[in-house]
């Protein structure tokens, strides 16, 4: 899809898109602004990214540990928003500081304060949502409880849908540099993970699944992360250790292949059309005259010279017989 640079949305939310909070979500969290993808591939590591980055900021041990909790899993949103808060604006210092010497902050401005706004507004809807439920859980009156449940259900399906789109682009710092939102998830993971690590707190889990669960999403985004970051270093020539105005400059999207798997050729003009006349010298090329042409000798049936042995012409007939008349 092609994004209109310069705004939020790009004419992609609309009444109707309010029925459909998914649809709201992608609108409101993946602007117009974030570049797309250079390849597919990078796009597929991307999902994979997401699932293990989910699996790092909400833990499974709230699933495995007494099943599902709608307090714990908020609990654990507004502990994911407030490390983002900290540590978003934090690595992207640090790699301001190392690009430093090839580019200066001004040149990076509007998409830093885009992607800044695009971060405080997903912490702003996900301490919306923590705060009705809290309402709903407390409230005594029944028809208050109804109306800020379905609210409340409605702004669910907006967060989540919108926090797996944060995650795929990392509140837009692709359109910083195409390597910050892996290296963020990189580092979000585990910054999620060590504290548990530190305490040596298992949540109630054995030391195997412990480790499993508290290890495995941050190794698995760590892995994913050095594969995206490798492939753009190899094919498109971007390092992270790169100011992005340093950059050789990106080709846009890889476009998809057509059904059949050939390569689509653009028609060469209206075969129903009138003709068109043919170059000079060209193999279908007009003759001078037509063979038959009168006066061009080329007809054997024609007059003209003919050859000096041929037999004369025998007389014209006399329609009166031989004897007049």
């Amino acid at each position: 899809m092609a994004r209109t640079h310069g705004s939020w949305t790009g004419g992609t939310l609309t009444v109707g898109s309010f029925l459909r909070p998914h649809k709201a979500a992608r609108a409101v969290f993946h602007p117009a602004w974030i570049p797309d993808s250079l390849d597919p591939s990078i796009e597929r590591l991307k999902r994979f990214r997401i699932i293990a980055g989910a699996v790092a900021s909400l833990g499974v041990y709230t699933f495995v540990e007494g099943g599902f909790s709608l307090t714990e899993l908020m609990e654990n949103a507004l502990t994911a928003s407030a490390v983002l808060l900290f540590l978003t604006p934090l690595t992207v210092g640090v790699m301001l500081f190392v690009w430093r010497r090839t580019g200066t902050v001004r040149q990076l401005r509007v998409p830093l304060l885009n992607a800044l706004k695009l971060l405080l507004l997903f912490i702003g809807c996900v301490v919306g949502l923590v705060l009705l439920v809290q309402t709903t859980n407390s409230s005594g009156n029944m028809l208050l409880t109804m109306g800020v449940g379905l609210t409340m259900m409605w702004l669910l399906v907006f967060v989540v849908s919108g926090a797996v789109r944060v995650s795929g682009n990392f509140f837009g710092t692709a359109a910083v540099h195409r390597c910050l939102p892996a290296l963020l998830a990189t580092v979000t993971s585990w910054l999620m993970a060590i504290p548990d690590l530190v305490t040596g707190d298992l949540h109630g889990l054995g030391l195997t699944m412990g480790i499993v669960f508290i290890l495995g999403a941050p190794v698995t985004v760590t892995a994913i992360a050095l594969l995206e970051t490798g492939r753009l270093k190899r094919r498109y020539g971007v390092r992270l250790g790169t100011h992005p105005a340093s950059l050789p400059a990106l080709p846009g999207p890889v476009p998809p292949m057509p059904p059949t798997g050939l390569p689509h050729v653009p028609p060469q003009g209206n075969p129903y059309g009138p003709p068109h006349a043919p170059a000079a010298g060209g193999p279908y090329a007009p003759y001078p005259q037509p063979p038959y042409a009168p006066g061009a000798g080329g007809n054997p049936y024609a007059p003209g010279p003919q050859h000096p042995h041929a037999r004369p012409p025998y007389p014209p007939r006399n329609p009166h017989g031989p004897y007049g008349g």
